[in-house]
């Protein structure tokens, strides 16, 4: 069985048992990227390198990686195209504790530094997409909750910075293929253990909007990534955290480790789904918080298959808007992606922040999500009205009046009512929202 695992092993490339890498930062290395190369937990190199956040590296940058586990000498680059398949993965994972003595004496030598990763054009790779989940009907509850599907979480990552409010995780899970899902759809997670209201029973379940394509992050359809935050609730008689009214699903997922199983229902959802024919289309996405997680799908589906050199067979020519509220700089959601897309397809792309506690309206107050769309209010309504564009909404139920208040002020400076305008939105599948 050991000459077997040897073997196996031996075709992903030799292992090097250590205490610790040195890894150089080279283009397109994240902190998610890195921990699945070298088989850790992302957090153990934010905290061995004393990072500010996940965000907190940059090209040149000499990382310390804790690991004695095995490296798969393939470049990061790679890992984030989807060359590396989740099994192999989860089998790194595996293999990463495992070891004689004499690999564990080899591991307290020290080690050269690791040479920077060289960035490989997919394209080179011979990889492709798997193009047959642009075909079929739409998943839709293909996993029930008497009868789930089991996935598996590959990698769980602090996404936020230490001035954030709160604790957000980006969670990718394997599903092998078996739980496909369309951009705009979302996932049901079942915590384990019995429901506090209903003694005896199984834990109700959670949606969670999916963040990522339906090739998932790897771009090899077999997985799936949340973007979940952590759910606390501050008691000001304790003067501390009641552990007792904590959020139990968000605090399980936000916990996983790589190999923890998730009980999953769905996919679910229509209402935010890509419209098909709107490709040509202007579609403005309205955020706050995790609200992100579907506009991220939309936006590795418009640009980051063809920015990666990937081949499918939807295109989009049309113009995405991205309007994204935090608290601060801190709480921003990918924002190194949405950097990414800004600079690659600016004729494209227009992405633009409101930070409640870094921005003034115009008024003087804090910045909301409101206040940074009405600042285009006519632009807006153009877009809709004149147009045929799209508008998404995902995030704090608290945004919308604002926002509808905003698009009724200017019906009515052009002497129209806005009530009419409405049905004629939500009558042309043109007003998405998914809002809590």
């Amino acid at each position: 069985a050991l000459a077997g695992a040897a073997l196996a092993l031996g075709a992903l490339g030799a292992p090097a048992a250590h205490a610790k890498t040195m890894h150089t930062v080279a283009k397109g290395d994240t902190v998610s990227a890195l921990a699945l190369k070298y088989g850790v937990d992302a957090d153990s190199i934010v905290s061995a390198n004393g990072l500010k956040s996940a965000k907190s590296i940059a090209v040149g940058d000499s990382l310390t990686i804790p690991t004695k586990g095995f490296e798969l000498p393939i470049p990061t680059s790679r890992v984030a195209a989807g060359v590396v398949a989740a099994g192999a993965i989860v089998m790194m994972m595996k293999k990463k504790n495992e070891g004689s003595s004499a690999d564990a004496a080899e591991a307290d030598k020290p080690k050269p530094p690791a040479p920077a990763a060289k960035a490989a054009a997919p394209a080179a790779t011979g990889f492709k997409l798997p193009l047959e989940l642009e075909d079929g009907p739409l998943p839709l509850n293909t996993y029930t909750n008497k009868k789930p599907f089991i996935g598996e979480v590959v990698a769980c990552e602090r996404i936020v910075g230490p001035k954030a409010t709160g604790e957000t995780k980006n969670i990718v899970i394997r599903h092998d293929g078996d739980m496909p899902y369309w951009e705009g759809q979302s996932y049901g997670v079942i915590p384990p253990g019995e429901n506090p209201k209903k003694p005896g029973k199984p834990n109700t379940v959670r949606l969670y909007s999916i963040a990522s394509s339906r090739y998932g992050d790897f771009f090899d359809g077999k997985t799936a990534t949340l973007c979940v935050r952590r759910a606390t609730y501050w008691c000001p008689e304790l003067g501390a955290e009641d552990p007792a009214k904590k959020g139990i699903c968000s605090n399980f997922l936000c916990d996983a480790t790589p190999g923890t199983k998730i009980t999953m229902t769905g996919p679910t959802g229509k209402v935010m789904l890509l419209p098909e024919g709107s490709e040509d289309k202007t579609h403005i996405m309205v955020a706050t918080g995790t609200g992100i997680a579907p506009f991220r799908s939309y936006l590795k589906r418009m640009f980051k298959e063809q920015s990666i050199g990937l081949s499918s067979k939807w295109q989009f020519p049309g113009k995405a808007w991205l309007f994204m509220g935090v608290a601060n700089s801190d709480a921003l959601l990918y924002d190194d992606e949405f950097q990414e897309y800004l600079e690659k397809y600016p004729d494209q792309f227009q992405y633009d922040l409101a930070l409640s506690r870094e921005q003034k309206n115009k008024d003087g107050g804090k910045m909301y999500i409101q206040n940074k769309v009405e600042e285009y209010a006519d632009e807006v309504f153009d877009i809709l009205f004149n147009q045929g564009g799209h508008i998404y909404f995902c995030g704090l139920r608290g945004m919308m009046p604002g926002i509808q208040d905003m698009l009724e002020g200017v019906a009515k400076k052009k002497g129209m009512e806005w009530e009419p305008l409405l049905k004629q939105l939500k009558s042309n599948n043109q007003w998405h929202v998914e809002v809590y």
